[in-house]
């Protein structure tokens, strides 16, 4: 599929912590300032996908937009790994024909709606798999990854300092996105450093992502139709999913290393065998960084940098504009919002188009992952 499609509309609702409106609403919204800056109508869509989190069934999307009829549509599961697979699913429905244009969408009230990191709701709708884990105290996504990041640390000798460094960045960046919520609210080490302990050693306060409330669509279509269309677009260079044996919900706990992130090594060995491309191809990336230590683990994973040398690779300097490799530009799911990951692909979108807030210069190839710590995806934009 390299290159015979493209995401060629993004749309976003703003980014809140109290919405005043559904997560339905919200949606269509998103959906529709993705068409607009397309220059598509609802009439053009014959395609919608979606993740199984999402509240907003396709069918209720189609109807409250007006679009006439799907012949394609879907859900991609895995909470924050489904990111970049909806753009995945989309682009294959395109190029086979299944479809013609294909819209991806996120959209919740995460904030003043159903947060994820309430303790309460993990053991009022406790899964079968938690049992082994929640009466021990894990009971939320910071607990999860903690005990992974807790081995990591012993092992390379990684500290929350280093972690703290990936927190800077991203509010850095943040910190001249008008969208972000941390706008003009950038952050020192000693900020980070002085931020109360959510686990004591590993996650601070600043080290954990938001909880946002908004909405994020992306329209794909051929290569092709996209060359008649209102924006530059960004022709998807290779997609792909990744689980792993013995996977679970953030809570791999019974393999031989905790480590490392496996599922994002299979994307990464797809995502570089299907393009062509190396780590060195990258002009800048978004990295899913619901928590801090995942960003240093996805570094080595993606082939950034060895094992353990993450802490070394991952100074202020080089992922910051002007480094060797900037990432999370638009201020990332720490500084910007947490919406699922999907505003780091409208982040990677506006690289290619050359309209970020922080634009990288002479940019190619953008590469974009999803959660960390469950099944997920990745994907590399190119420019034409």
């Amino acid at each position: 599929m390299k290159n015979r499609t493209a995401i060629v509309g993004i749309g976003q609702t703003e980014f809140s912590k109290e919405s005043g409106r559904t997560e339905l609403q919200l949606a269509c919204e998103a959906i529709k300032a993705a068409l607009d800056d397309a220059g598509l109508t609802a009439a053009d869509v014959d395609g919608l996908v979606t993740f199984t989190m999402d509240t907003s069934e396709e069918t209720e999307v189609a109807r409250n937009l007006g679009i006439p009829s799907l012949s394609m549509f879907s859900q991609v599961p895995y909470g924050g790994g489904a990111a970049a697979g909806t753009v995945m699913q989309a682009s294959m429905a395109t190029a086979t024909g299944a479809a013609n244009v294909v819209v991806c969408y996120r959209a919740f009230n995460e904030r003043s709606g159903m947060r994820f990191g309430d303790t309460g709701r993990a053991l009022t709708t406790m899964p079968l798999w938690l049992s082994w884990y929640a009466p021990y105290g894990l009971l939320t996504p910071a607990s999860w990854v903690a005990l992974h990041a807790r081995r990591y640390m012993h092992q390379y000798g990684a500290t929350n300092l280093d972690f703290g460094r990936i927190a800077v960045v991203d509010r850095l960046h943040a910190s001249t996105n008008p969208d972000a919520w941390f706008y003009q609210r950038p952050i020192t080490l000693e900020d980070h450093q002085a931020s109360r302990w959510i686990i004591d050693p590993v996650l601070r306060l600043l080290d954990c992502c938001q909880e946002s409330d908004g909405g994020v669509a992306l329209v794909i279509t051929t290569t092709e139709r996209a060359r008649d269309l209102r924006q530059t677009p960004a022709l998807i260079t290779a997609a792909a999913q990744g689980a792993t044996f013995d996977s679970e919900m953030m809570t791999s706990y019974y393999r031989d290393d905790l480590t490392g992130l496996p599922e994002m090594n299979v994307v990464a060995n797809k995502l570089w065998a299907d393009s062509g491309l190396t780590p060195d191809d990258i002009s800048t990336a978004f990295l899913y960084d619901h928590f801090t230590p995942f960003v240093l683990m996805q570094l080595e994973e993606l082939g950034f940098c060895g094992r353990g040398e993450a802490k070394d690779f991952a100074t202020i300097e080089n992922l910051s504009l002007g480094g060797k490799l900037p990432i999370n530009t638009s201020g990332g799911l720490l500084g910007e919002a947490y919406i699922h990951g999907m505003n780091g692909i409208t982040e990677a979108v506006r690289q290619i188009r050359g309209t970020s807030c922080n634009q990288v210069a002479n940019v190619e190839h953008v590469l974009a992952t999803s959660g960390t710590g469950v099944p997920t995806s990745g994907l590399i934009l190119e420019r034409p």
